[in-house]
This record gives C-alpha cells, structure tokens and sequence, in this order.
C-alpha cells in the first residue's frame, strides 16, 4: 500500500441503515427502483435514500453489493450507505464489490449479514484524487460492457422480427394475397411483399405505403445491387395459403417435427469425484448455468473444461460450433447458440442443424414456440422436457432457397453479437484484473486519459 493511503475499517468511512418494508413494488411504475439483497427488484415514487448509493444485502442466500445512480428505495432485507466520511462513492462500492460480503454470516437461521462484521471490514483508503481516477477507469469498461449489450439487445430484436414477420405472421406472402386481392397485378404483389420486407429489416416498420414506395424508389436508384436482392427474397415468397394440420400455412411449405429437422442430443456429467475427468481439462463443458449468466443468446466461453478422458464419457461427444442449446429442466427455456466446440451435461436439449433449417433459425424458432416446450415439460420436483416430448413438436418447414434467404439476413446479426460479448468478456477480464490492484495501491495511473471505446487501458505502472 502507497505511503499516502490510508488503513481504517468500514466502521469508520459508512453507516448502514435499515430498509424498510414497502408493497406493491414488483409491479410499480415510480420513477425510483427499490432494491433488495439480490439487487433492483422493482420500483416505487418514493426515494428512501435521496443521493446515488450502495445496497449491500441483509438476508438471503445471496447477497450482494449492488450501485443505484439515482435516488432509490431499499426494502427490508437490504442495507443502503449512509457516508460518515468524504470519499467518492463509487469508489466505495468498487472497494466492497471486491470483498466477499456473501460469506459473512451472523449465524442465524436465515443466512444473513450483519451491520457489525461490515464494520469491520478492512478498508484501504487512496486520495481522493486517486479514488476519482480509479472510478473513471472502470467505469468506462463497465460502460462499454453496457453499450455492447444494448447494441446486441438490438440486434436480437431485430432478428426477433424478421424470423416473425416471415415464419410466424407470414407477412409477405399476405402482401402479395391483399395486392392481388385488390386486383392488382403479379408486379403489384411482389412489390408489396418487397415492402413487407424492408419493413422489418431496412425500413421503419409503421412506414405508410407511399413512404415505403419512396424508399422501394430511393433504393432501385441508390443501392441496386440491394434492391435486386430484396425483390429476389420477395419471388421466394409464393402467393397463397394452403391448408395444414397448424393451420393455414404458405403454400408450397411443410410441416415436419423438429426432431426430424435436426439432430437432437442431451448429454452428461463425468464423475467429479474422478480427477482424471476434470483436473487440467481444455474442452468446454457446460451446464445450463453457463447460460443462466448470458445477457446474450451466444455461448462463448464455459465455466468448467474437462479432459479428453471426461469427453469419452459423454456420448454425444463434443458438439459443432452454432449448435443450439436448450435447457431442458430446472428451468426449461434458457436458449443459446455455441460459438465453441462444446460438450453439454445431461441438463440440455441440444439441436444440431445439419439440415435444411439453419442454427439462426431454429434459436428463433425455439423463442417463439417456447410456450408448447414448456407445456411439453413433466415432473415433480422440477419441470423437465425430454428429448421425446421435444422431437415430436411440430413445425413449419419453408423452402431450402427461402432459408438461405433468411440466413444471409441474420448471420451478420448474430456475427456482430457474437463479436460485442467477446469484447465485453475480455474488458470484464481486464476490469477484474485491475480493479484488485487499483484496490490495493499495486498499480500507480499515470494518465487520466481513458475513452470507453478505447483499446487499451491507459499506461500503467507498478
């Protein structure tokens, strides 16, 4: 620790005060979030803490340190920070983010903190200056972290909409119905289902008619060469329904069950009791806890590796790079696609897609027909669907050519998600690794020059 640093406990920087009970918060619509051990769990129009601060949870299983940057409300199992001394805020929540609050334990029946092991706490105090600086540092990883999950929010979004728009609601193909219907011609249904496309993947959705005609116009004139694919996209749509056991479908398309579509496997768990399954392992095994974290729907890294001698025990072995995985109980419907070779323990449902419907399709397809998985589950103790309940649903099948249509719309999309969670796993890597020494007065920062969307950390030296 640096000459100038200070060494005191908890004790001496905060008071931790009480949350107080509060209904209706679940569901209120207060412009104040109400927090509690496991962090935001609702908001309400009262601010019991008036000043941006730091929740650290009273009771529970789980308790954790959690930052509001606005005023807000903490329920009773939940300490909010009430400063004694001057410091930088933030900082402090950094400083206890790093200490393991969760072990202490007061001993009583319901796992719980209390106010005086806090107290006791060590704390390492640097100037204020350094404290300042140590915030800005990584606040601007976390902020990065934060755009890139909203940009790949956007982006599944957006994915969301086409698969629906072409797969569920059949958008074009009813374009080209209504335009004929209206006694338009073959040129007038294809461009209809022209702007039935664009507007779900290149124009705003709600987009009048004539302003969708101006922008077909403004296209053919500016970008033909995506003009001309566009109304390639449209011919693979026909114009008419036929009649299927779901329903009215478009004509020409099939129903299938998705077990006969992809492969479907589950998986296993080698013996943790035999270190030559694990100790050293270099392939990716994963549980549905690795997707119960994702914030989104690309697997990228895994929490456990196995040995080769643990790969052997898992019959499905090691599954392709844009499998979908599914957890099949505890609970069913976490969804993601693996962007590494992965093997899978016995918790999973997981889809191979060597056939005509492509990886992008089927995660999309899982999403929107989750409600059927789910009613497919059985048990007592916990919801489980087997891989024979889940072979047998039913589903719609489009034309090869319509597909890869589809996918060529999508896989940038999933590309570009799978490059902003590679990002952010390495800025939290790097986050987590600096933030013990800035903590610790190991590292001394040099420069005050830091942008969120900048590569490097700024020069640092012991």
């Amino acid at each position: 620790m640096n000459a100038d640093w200070r060494r005191t406990t908890w004790g001496e920087l905060i008071e931790l005060k009480y949350g107080k009970a509060l209904r209706d918060y679940k569901n209120g619509t207060g412009e104040y979030p109400v927090f509690g051990t496991n962090g935001a769990v609702g908001s309400c129009d009262k601010a019991l803490c008036p000043f941006p601060g730091i929740i650290i949870g009273r009771k529970g299983a789980y308790r954790g340190v959690h930052f509001s940057d606005k005023p807000f409300f903490v329920i009773d199992t939940a300490y909010y920070v009430n400063p004694k001394a001057d410091f930088n805020i933030k900082w402090a929540y950094y400083h206890l983010l790093h200490q393991d609050i969760n072990n202490l334990d007061s001993g009583s029946a319901i796992p719980s903190t209390s106010r005086e092991d806090v107290y006791q706490l060590p704390a390492f105090v640097p100037p204020r200056h350094f404290q300042d600086y140590m915030v800005r540092v990584l606040d601007s990883l976390n902020e990065k972290i934060q755009i890139n999950r909203q940009i790949n929010q956007t982006l599944e979004q957006l994915a969301q909409a086409i698969f629906k728009s072409w797969f569920v609601d059949f958008e074009p193909v009813k374009a080209k119905i209504a335009a004929l219907e209206a006694d338009g011609s073959e040129e007038d249904a294809l461009l209809a289902a022209m702007q039935a496309i664009s507007g779900t993947s290149l124009f705003d959705a709600d987009a009048s008619a004539a302003g969708a005609e101006a922008e077909l116009a403004r296209l053919q004139a500016e970008q033909p060469e995506q003009y001309a694919e566009l109304r390639a996209t449209a011919k693979l749509f026909p114009s008419a329904m036929q009649d299927s056991e779901l329903g009215e479908i478009p004509e020409g398309w099939g129903v299938s069950q998705i077990g006969d579509e992809v492969t479907v496997v589950g998986g296993g768990t080698p013996s943790t009791k035999n270190p030559i399954f694990w100790e050293g392992g270099r392939i990716s095994w994963t549980s549905p806890k690795d997707l119960s974290n994702l914030a989104d729907k690309v697997l990228v890294e895994t929490e456990r590796k196995i040995t080769e001698a643990g790969l052997a025990k898992i019959s499905s072995g090691l599954l392709p790079i844009n499998t979908v995985l599914m957890s099949s109980r505890a609970p069913v419907g976490y969804l993601a696609m693996a962007k590494i070779p992965v093997a899978v323990n016995q918790g999973y449902i997981a889809m191979k897609c060597e056939k005509v419907l492509s990886p992008e399709f089927v995660i999309q397809w899982c999403e929107a027909h989750m409600d059927e998985i789910k009613s497919r589950a059985s048990g007592t103790t916990f919801a489980e669907i087997s891989k024979k309940n889940f072979k047998i649903i039913p589903v719609v099948v489009p034309p090869e050519s319509l597909m890869s249509a589809y996918t060529r719309q999508v896989l940038p999309l999933y590309e570009a998600i799978e490059i902003n969670v590679r990002e952010s796993d390495n800025l939290a890597q790097l986050r987590d690794t600096l933030l013990p020494k800035l903590l610790s007065g190991e590292l001394s920062l040099t420069t005050t020059v830091f942008e969120p969307d900048s590569r490097n950390v700024a020069d640092a030296t012991a």
